[in-house]
């Protein structure tokens, strides 16, 4: 994506966010009597909701305190609230774009209520189709928003949860035909199907004026999501696959001494000319003392074309090999794992017949094997971990999305993909400001000194 479009999208992530966020604010003022100053109405005063409006309001305000416990003020606990609630809908709102322009689920949102998907969600749900002829187009397209969002949070349960706060502040029809008009321009059209484009989403939704702001308030980050967008760099490509070349690609390397596919698809793989792969239990014969190891003078050039001993690496089986990104993000350093995973895989079936066994003896071809590779590596080899909340969402809808472009590339159609059951993206929240909170979390602790702390 070159600059130009990203300044576009960037454009339209900000517009987005200032009408989804004063949409939410609305709601929280207007319905639920939750002022952004971070004054609460008195419970008295909200008749005019309904049973489960006054249930619904009670878990926002339990939201908002825990919120607060993690070191808020009450206006600042308010405003991230709608901050969070607003950025949950922008993503869902770009998942179900990503995924119709994929082809993964029927088109949902690129002509609104017009879209295809939805007038086969009507033809199936007669109730709502009643809602729709009398006139009430915006609550039956916002239950087939809410039912699309619960057929995918089984594989997608961070994004889509059922618990999230924004499942019950949803933007009134006018505010969400204005988004959507913002994510369908012509200038993004072609966006949509690039992986990298859900992270540059997560990048733009933070003004660049909250930045400056807090970092002329504070000279250090004031809570855990300060710190997480103070520090929110999106990691360029070249760097990206430059670590992970040197670790994980090397491992492999060194695992198959040298003889991997993964020569050609490391484009910055560190090699000398020179290198020699020991085998199990071989000495190196430097470190054996021999004459050789007085260097003197060499010149560079020399010394570059010298053996270079590399110890022994048995080969593991695929699924030991694991990768942690302790400050993961929008997955983007997880999203090139995955490529040189599925190459490690395949690598694994056609040359280490040693390995694998289990597999082998339950599937019969290699195309079988290759089905289920997808959900192995997010099962067993990749994990994620962010402060932020947001960042779990995104990285989790780019690794599925990943998966499914694997899919995609063996042939498999939709109805013949297993479901991705299990990822290891997990948010590393503060530990909880209220007391019974707290307790609950300790009580889940093993070991008596743990339980201590």
């Amino acid at each position: 994506m070159d600059k130009a479009l990203r300044n576009t999208l960037r454009n339209v992530v900000t517009q987005c966010r200032k009408l989804l966020e004063e949409a939410i604010n609305e709601i929280l003022q207007g319905q639920f009597g939750i002022h952004k100053n971070g004054e609460i109405e008195d419970a008295s005063r909200m008749g005019h909701l309904w049973p489960s409006d006054q249930a619904y309001r009670e878990q926002v305000l339990v939201h908002l305190q825990h919120i607060r416990a993690g070191g808020f003020k009450p206006a600042d606990a308010v405003e991230q609230l709608i901050r969070e609630v607003a950025f949950t809908h922008l993503n869902r709102l770009v998942a179900y774009k990503m995924l119709g322009q994929r082809k993964l689920i029927r088109e949902a949102v690129s002509r609104g209520i017009n879209s295809n998907g939805f007038k086969f969600y009507l033809a199936d749900h007669p109730d709502d189709e009643t809602l729709w002829s009398s006139g009430q187009q915006d609550v039956a397209y916002r239950h087939f928003l809410e039912w699309l969002g619960g057929t995918l949070s089984e594989e997608i349960g961070v994004l889509f949860s059922p618990h999230d706060p924004a499942n019950r502040l949803f933007p009134r029809q006018q505010v969400l035909d204005q988004v959507l008009a913002l994510i369908n321009s012509e200038e993004l059209k072609d966006i949509w199907t690039e992986d990298e484009t859900i992270g540059w989403v997560y990048q733009y939704f933070t003004p660049k004026e909250l930045r400056e702001k807090a970092r002329k308030e504070s000279s250090a980050p004031r809570n855990s999501y300060e710190l997480a967008f103070r520090n929110q760099f999106y990691t360029p490509r070249y760097v990206v696959q430059f670590l992970t070349d040197n670790t994980l690609g090397r491992i492999w390397y060194e695992m198959r001494k040298g003889e991997t596919v993964l020569k050609e698809k490391c484009q910055y793989l560190v090699r000398r000319p020179n290198e020699v792969f020991l085998s199990e239990g071989e000495i190196n014969a430097r470190d054996a003392g021999d004459a050789n190891d007085a260097k003197g003078e060499k010149s560079q050039e020399e010394l570059l074309n010298e053996p270079v001993f590399i110890p022994h690496r048995p080969t593991k089986d695929p699924r030991e090999i694991k990768i942690l990104d302790p400050a993961c993000g929008s997955g983007h350093f997880l999203i090139y794992c995955f490529d040189l995973l599925l190459a490690i895989y395949e690598e694994a079936w056609d040359q280490c017949p040693d390995l694998l066994s289990d597999l082998r003896a339950s599937v019969v071809s290699k195309e079988e094997f290759m089905k289920q590779v997808p959900g192995l590596i997010l099962r067993h080899n990749l994990h994620g971990i962010d402060i932020d909340l947001r960042a779990t969402q995104i990285a989790a809808l780019a690794l599925w999305l990943r998966a499914q472009r694997a899919y995609q590339e063996l042939g498999l159609k939709r109805d013949e993909r297993p479901k991705i059951t299990k990822s290891n993206i997990v948010c590393a929240e503060p530990m909880p400001g209220e007391e019974d909170l707290l307790e609950e979390f300790l009580k889940n602790l093993r070991g008596d000194r743990l339980e201590t702390l």
